[in-house]
Parts: C-alpha cells; structure tokens; sequence
C-alpha cells in the first residue's frame, strides 16, 4: 500500500479490495469467530473475537478478556496484534473484527492507536453475528493519526 497521503479514497478502496482476497477473508472469519467463542466476558457479555494478517500472511487472533477492575480489560483487537509482535510481527495488513450480536462492532480508539502503530493503514474488515460484514479501513477509522514517524523511528 503506498504510503502518500495524496491517496484518494477510490484508490484507497481498491488497494485494500486487492489485499484480502474472498478465501483469505474466509480464513479471517473463522479465526476471529473461533476466537469470540473463547471470550471471557462475565461483566457486559459482549463476545468480541478479532484475526489479524500481518506480512509474514500469518494470522493471528483474540478475543476480549474483561477484568473485574475494567480498567485492566483488553480487547479482542490488541489481543490479537500482542499476540503477534509476541511473536516477531511488525507490520500488520488487515484486521477482521467479529460479533455474535446483530450490531456491528467498532474498534475502541484505543485498539485504533495500537492498529496505528503497526501500519498507516489496512483494511479493517467488521462483521455481526448475521455474517454481514462492513469494510472499512485504519485511515476511514482514524484520520490524521499519529504514529512513530513523528518521533522519528520510522
């Protein structure tokens, strides 16, 4: 993905259809789904299970681990991304984020920021327990983000 940000949205759009082909985004879905089944969400019973492709086109996923100090909560998005800078990933190429609920998740600002951090922008793929799903993407989620350039480590 060129990283101009004199990229219009059409051609935005297009670079991120072509980075997730039908078969890799089924692969997503199970993970993600696979991974809202291992939620642990005693307190607002709301399953979040997440699949993130970084370049090495390894996937990893998560899922939402509530605390009863809720501060101390973490998301299925972050989850999925500790889980693999854990394991030496740097450059994350799209996300899936899954519900069982008829809503549509949405990332907190938190996991947008922590998205930012591993690239300028993928896809961001949403899907409800009806299996519709909604693409989007990190710059559509968060526009004019700051990440490491401005401290000069990129």
């Amino acid at each position: 993905m060129k990283q101009d940000q004199s990229q219009t949205i059409g051609e935005i759009e297009t670079e991120l259809e072509e980075m997730l082909d039908p078969e890799l985004i089924k692969e997503l879905i199970n993970h993600a789904k696979a991974a809202y089944g291992q939620a642990y969400v005693p307190y607002s019973h709301y399953p979040v299970g997440s699949a993130a492709l970084f370049s090495s086109r390894k996937i990893y996923s998560g899922c939402n681990v509530e605390n009863a100090s809720y501060g101390l909560t973490v998301c299925a998005e972050r989850n999925a991304i500790f889980q693999a800078v854990a394991r030496g990933e740097r450059e994350l190429k799209g996300i899936l984020i899954a519900v069982p609920s008829d809503a549509f998740p949405s990332p907190c600002g938190a996991c947008r920021q922590v998205m930012r951090e591993f690239t300028v922008d993928c896809p961001v793929i949403l899907m409800n327990g009806r299996g519709q799903i909604r693409r989007t993407s990190l710059k559509a989620l968060l526009p004019e983000a700051f990440g490491p350039e401005f401290l000069g480590l990129v």
